[in-house]
């Protein structure tokens, strides 16, 4: 039995490939339905078109409508003159050639090289044009969200994916966070890649809150066997009820000139302070910010300052400045274990690794600790690639490191000297990628924003921060609007290298019983039934 045909909305009467064409649409479509963001589909002579609709605006035939307009208290009258002498129209960027028209052979989805002709017939998009798009979920292919006003899902390819860094991007209490704890569950969900997550509010590991309040289960919760839970803050832990897998300290021998030096912006340090610290090291070695925080005298500073050649003022503002990290408790003479060393054997036994922050939440910390961490991981990961490409045996397994606040790790003054700009740079050259996530995307330097192979943007209101995230994206312009137009809640644009096209998602539920078993995870009652259900199986007399 043959489906019905998607509702007809209107026709193609201009436009252009790089200007999208503008539909009048039939007078029996009301305006105040149409939306942008959503798709629709356009049958031209030979193909059929898959496009978005960018702008919604209103016409009128006789331009005196729009000075003199009518009495339109009569219904009649008010009918006549909307049939007849004005009209909706929607700005459509075709997006796809969907393949086939009039039987025509067709090789699916391929991108748009012209327009459809004149008149061709515009209709909504059916939930097939969807599927044919974006593919239905399967062991690659992670379900994210539904178009506007569709139940069709939407999917995201992780395996292409995880081969770039990525960015997820909105104003605060947009959701940035819930999508964040969605795409790291269809990581663990899909295996694609194993997942570090420098978790600055204690947001990914055992449970986090929604906007209203609730607790929600996160990731160990939802995979215990898959993830395991580091913290800075074992009290901290402890108080929010969540079983810890390690607790981590660092060394001051741990920390190097390098780690310091991302710090100037919050430490206001300046280029001479900074320069300092290298002098320190190759003074006193390994242990050179234990030494050089023990000199407790102006003399003994002084005295430095002299023997290095330094500004007496410049070794004593850079002493009062680190003097700041010995309020972090992690910080220790010498740790008693290596914490990179564990993180690595987690994640090569294919367990993800979570480090929560505790009470450690201000931006000195979490810079200190996610720059030294994936500094030495990423020299790890560098050096077994490198002997795996040597030796002609299978490259490490994707790694994906997940950080937030990325502006402060990632803006013009550092990112050319920061680890997180070389992964950013480097794409997948040692298995290891980038998902940041900010607010003030206008932070980030212009190019690493050009490498990010995917970005997830909830609703932002500040030109600055929409131009930064759309640069180099084709069709920037008409994307704007749609940018702009977001709902505040559980809406996204999402376009770049794990989707065939840009498209607007109600993101998928999370935080429901059914949404927790759409993941695979079982409760308490559930596990036990199974349980019961395998002795019966094992022991009964069929």
């Amino acid at each position: 039995m043959n489906q019905e045909a998607p509702k007809q909305l209107g026709i193609v009467v201009s436009g252009s490939l790089t200007k999208g064409v503008e539909v009048k649409l039939d007078n029996a479509i009301s305006v105040e339905d149409m939306a942008v963001g959503r798709y629709v589909t356009i049958e031209g002579e030979r193909q059929r078109f898959l496009g978005m609709v960018t702008d919604v605006s209103l016409g009128a035939i006789d331009p005196r409508v729009s000075v003199a307009p009518p009495d339109l208290s009569d219904p009649f009258i008010a009918e006549v003159i909307k049939g007849s002498s004005t009209y909706g129209s929607l700005h459509v960027m075709p997006q796809l050639a969907l393949g086939e028209m009039l039987g025509l052979p067709g090789e699916g989805p391929q991108p748009v090289k012209t327009v459809p002709a004149h008149f061709s017939v515009v209709r909504e998009a059916s939930q097939r044009d969807i599927e044919l798009v974006f593919g239905s979920e399967d062991e690659r292919l992670f379900y994210i969200g539904n178009p506007l006003d569709m139940e069709t899902k939407v999917c995201l390819d992780l395996a292409q994916f995880v081969m770039r860094s990525n960015g997820i991007f909105g104003k605060s209490g947009t959701g940035k966070t819930f999508l964040t704890r969605l795409l790291l569950v269809g990581l663990l969900q899909k295996d694609v890649a194993s997942s570090l997550v420098f978790d600055m509010h204690n947001e990914y590991g055992w449970e986090g809150r929604s906007e209203h309040g609730y607790k929600v289960k996160a990731l160990k919760q939802l995979f215990p066997s898959k993830v395991a839970v580091f913290t800075l803050d074992e009290e901290s832990s402890r108080r929010r009820g969540v079983s810890t897998d390690f607790v981590v300290n660092i060394g001051y021998d741990e920390i190097e000139p390098e780690d310091v030096e991302l710090l100037s912006e919050t430490l206001g340090l300046t280029e001479a302070a900074k320069q300092a610290c290298y002098r320190l090291a190759r003074r006193f070695g390994q242990r050179w910010l234990e030494s050089f925080l023990a000199l407790e005298s102006r003399e003994d500073l002084n005295s430095l300052a002299n023997s290095l050649g330094e500004h007496e003022a410049t070794l004593a503002s850079l002493h009062r400045r680190l003097d700041t990290l010995r309020r972090l408790a992690f910080l220790v003479p010498q740790a008693a274990d290596n914490s990179v060393r564990r993180i690595l054997e987690y994640l090569e036994r294919g367990i993800n690794v979570v480090l929560e922050f505790g009470r450690y939440t201000d931006i000195t910390a979490y810079i200190l600790v996610a720059n030294l961490l994936t500094r030495r991981i990423h020299a790890q990961y560098r050096a077994r690639t490198e002997e795996a490409m040597g030796a002609d045996r299978p490259l490490p397994r994707p790694l994906v490191i997940t950080i937030e606040e990325a502006h402060k790790f990632l803006n013009p003054q550092v990112a050319d000297q920061t680890i997180f700009g070389t992964i950013a740079r480097e794409m997948r050259k040692y298995n290891v990628t980038l998902l940041v996530i900010d607010q003030r995307p206008s932070g980030i330097d212009d190019e690493v924003m050009s490498q990010l192979g995917t970005k997830i943007t909830c609703l932002l209101d500040n030109e600055r921060d929409i131009e930064a995230v759309l640069t180099g994206t084709p069709g920037r312009g008409e994307l704007r609007s749609v940018l702009s137009r977001l709902e505040t809640k559980q809406q996204a644009l999402i376009f770049g290298h794990a989707l065939p096209v840009p498209v607007v998602v109600k993101v998928r539920e999370y935080g429901s019983a059914e949404s927790y078993k759409s993941f695979g995870f079982k409760d308490t009652a559930e596990l036990k039934r199974q349980a019961e259900a395998d002795i019966d199986r094992l022991w009964g007399d069929g």
